[in-house]
């Protein structure tokens, strides 16, 4: 009977240890948010929000083609500032900031940007992008049990991402930005999840170092002038 129990135990184990691979908590994860397929379909992402942080409130829009390009825009204070990345340049123009003219991104900072090009998210077909994922267990965010994983990003400095071992939602992560050789800690929670006419689920707040923010309008596969993402 012990050895009937201690078979039954292993068995029990190496189920455990197969569903706490990487891949399949990131499969977990895609299906909790729509699956593979429906994010295949997604070419272009358009969100109209809020920010709100300490003594200010901003208003955002962002425009993203699949690949090609991204632009997001911030009015604050009567003035409209942006951020442009396609796969070769990258500006930021922030006049609230005191700046007068958009000024190039530096290589590292594009190439650190790169990934906000992708529409359809890193974990969708993460090794075809040339990403790696490793599993580093589970952790503890704000009372919620999460697999820990750490996405190693093509071209780009790692991110640790925790998902939620009941919804599979990410609901935080932690992504390292560098800026004139200076390395700098990004945390970002992830709420208020729903599903989309086109079948994918999308967080709609996220809190942020600075402020959270709150997607009012999301568009899927609406036609974008390219001309968007030109100085």
């Amino acid at each position: 009977m012990k050895r009937i129990v201690f078979s039954l135990f292993l068995l029990g184990a190496a189920f455990i240890t197969k569903a706490q691979t990487a891949d399949e908590v990131v499969n977990m994860h895609i299906q909790a948010i729509g699956g593979a397929e429906a994010w295949r379909k997604v070419n272009s992402v358009k969100l109209e929000g809020t920010l709100k942080g300490q003594g200010f409130e901003a208003n955002i829009n962002q425009v993203v083609l699949h690949g090609k390009g991204s632009r997001q825009e911030f009015t604050l204070m009567g003035m409209t500032g942006y951020t442009i990345i396609t796969p070769t340049n990258g500006w930021n123009f922030m006049p609230f900031q005191g700046q007068t003219a958009p000024e190039a991104m530096t290589g590292e900072t594009l190439a650190e940007s790169q990934d906000q090009l992708d529409a359809q998210g890193v974990l969708v077909d993460y090794a075809a992008k040339g990403h790696t994922i490793e599993l580093l267990g589970k952790d503890d965010v704000d009372g919620t049990e999460c697999y820990k994983l750490k996405v190693n990003k093509k071209g780009g400095s790692p991110e640790t991402m925790f998902i939620d071992t009941k919804t599979h939602y990410l609901i935080k992560s932690i992504s390292i930005t560098k800026a004139n050789g200076q390395e700098q800690e990004v945390s970002t929670n992830f709420s208020n999840y729903e599903k989309l006419a086109e079948g994918i689920v999308v967080a709609k707040s996220f809190t942020l170092p600075y402020g959270e923010l709150n997607i009012t309008k999301i568009s899927i596969n609406d036609p974008v002038d390219e001309s968007a993402f030109k100085n």
